[in-house]
């Protein structure tokens, strides 16, 4: 069995696990991969999602296998030639009456989790805060049952960097969002080292009351290691005192704020898992939520198809703005958006980064993109916002921390990937992944490549879930197994 995305493909990806052989196929065609439905002249288009994903560099004849090195990468659409605001979207009828459980702040935002967050200033008391959060963890957190977990938000960054290069404000408002995140109740406590350029100051900027005495620890205030670890602890033990006495209560779904990204990605991740987190994503925005995707180099080559839907042609001139920021980035490190594209893509299908973009697109739904923030930028707005990060799962989740309180990652090929401060929903694109990750994939899309399930239930089942997982009624697998990636703050600044 082949699935044909769109009338105009001329290629087709094949279903079956185990693959195609002859005679339905010229040659053994693995499960992802492309099948030609017609003959390719050196030179012709080759079109998936209705789109060029490259040329026939040769003759390719009806029934062969059109492989990577078959196709010769296009031309990245051309910004200066965008359509600004063209076919904005009507606005969706609303979904009103969705709820979950979640914590309020006093400073407006909701969380979806209760945790004390130890926010650091430099990597360099990464492993004190690590071993001070063991010693919490075992010995005060059972005290305090209303509170989820104690977090180390260390990083690697805060020192031995040009602090005052421009590009510095990355990191460092992209860190002061997550040490104020809703699910630390935006009161963390601090830890600093003392000598770092990263002062608590100029990490939390005006504010000043978390700034206070004894919200903030410096380990050189302090003798020997004991020292240091009892006042993190007794530091902890207050705040912990403080967020046992949160409760749950009702809020609208309109509060939830969700980050969504795709790693491991293959051929089947446009078809299945991306599209129904696409239309769970337009239920959220009906709902009145704020949904987040990002990751530029994989947004690049459908950009063209993106900014006819931007609310006003300022949100599509700032969408520009971010792509061309990044093109320049690369091309400082003498590279472009084709080093996008990893061994595991290419194995599950991917024949570059066009394909790619053109099915990772598509978890942005089809609703009106409302706002773009740049790198690290706290979200603001409501309904679908472009939020500028790079691709690197790793980066991209760091900085979509700035703003989400919850979070839907995609996959084909496979990823035990987490966060600590957020709920990491799992998404796969082939139910072969989600039976062999049985316990680590939360929900299976699947099923929407062979027939058993449609995109618009399981878009409704992923929404459903995010509730429930928001509400603290369900935890992710990643939760379960207490998965959690290091944070990695995007430095493009110098480093001295």
């Amino acid at each position: 069995m082949f699935i044909r995305v769109n009338d105009r493909d001329n290629v087709a990806i094949v279903v079956e696990p185990e693959g195609i052989r002859p005679p339905a196929a010229l040659e053994p065609i693995p499960q992802g991969h492309k099948i030609a439905l017609t003959d390719f002249e050196p030179g012709a288009p080759i079109l998936r999602y209705g789109h060029t994903i490259g040329f026939a560099n040769r003759a390719i004849v009806r029934g062969s296998w059109v492989r990577e090195d078959m196709i010769a990468m296009p031309d990245p659409p051309p910004l200066d030639a965008m359509p600004l605001s063209t076919a904005v979207p009507a606005k969706p009828a609303p979904l009103e009456g969705y709820t979950f459980q979640g914590f309020r702040n006093p400073d407006g935002s909701t969380g979806t989790r209760n945790i004390l967050g130890l926010a650091t200033t430099v990597q360099c008391v990464a492993p004190t805060v690590d071993y001070a959060v063991r010693r919490i963890r075992a010995e005060i957190l059972p005290r305090y049952p209303n509170v989820d977990d104690v977090v180390a938000v260390t990083h690697s960054y805060g020192c031995g960097v040009a602090i005052d290069a421009p590009a510095a404000a990355i990191p460092i408002r992209t860190l002061r969002h997550i040490a104020l995140h809703a699910n630390l109740a935006a009161e963390p406590l601090i830890v600093s080292l003392g000598c770092e350029k990263l002062q608590p100051a100029r990490l939390l900027g005006d504010q000043l009351p978390i700034l206070a005495e004894p919200n903030v620890i410096r380990l050189q205030d302090h003798r020997g290691f004991a020292e240091i670890v009892s006042a993190i602890m007794e530091g902890a033990e207050k705040r912990l005192q403080v967020l046992d006495r949160r409760r749950r209560v009702p809020c609208p779904a309109s509060d939830l704020v969700v980050g969504l990204q795709c790693g491991g990605s293959d051929a089947f991740s446009g078809v299945t898992c991306n599209p129904a987190v696409g239309y769970a994503a337009d239920l959220l925005v009906r709902a009145g939520a704020t949904v987040l995707f990002s990751e530029v180099t994989e947004v690049r080559d459908a950009v063209h198809l993106l900014t006819p839907r931007a609310e006003t042609p300022e949100v599509a001139r700032a969408l520009i703005r971010e792509m061309q920021w990044y093109d320049d980035y690369l091309a400082l490190g003498r590279a472009d958006r084709s080093a996008n594209t990893t061994p595991g893509n290419k194995r599950g299908g991917l024949a570059n980064i066009v394909e790619k973009a053109l099915g990772s697109v598509a978890k942005a739904g089809s609703t009106a993109i409302r706002a773009v923030a740049s790198h690290g930028e706290k979200v603001t707005a409501k309904g679908l916002v472009f939020a500028a990060t790079p691709a690197s799962d790793f980066i991209c989740g760091t900085q979509q921390l700035a703003s989400m309180n919850l979070h839907v990652f995609t996959t084909g090929e496979g990823s035990p990937y987490g966060l600590a401060l957020v709920p990491v929903v799992k998404v796969s694109s082939r139910t072969a992944l989600a039976e062999k990750w049985h316990d680590l994939i939360d929900i299976d899309a699947g099923r929407i490549a062979t027939g058993r399930a449609t995109i618009e239930e399981v878009g409704w089942e992923i929404f459903r879930f995010l509730l429930e997982t928001a509400g603290g009624h369900k935890k992710t697998w990643a939760e379960h197994w207490q998965l959690a990636n290091a944070l990695s703050p995007f430095n493009p600044g110098p480093v001295t």
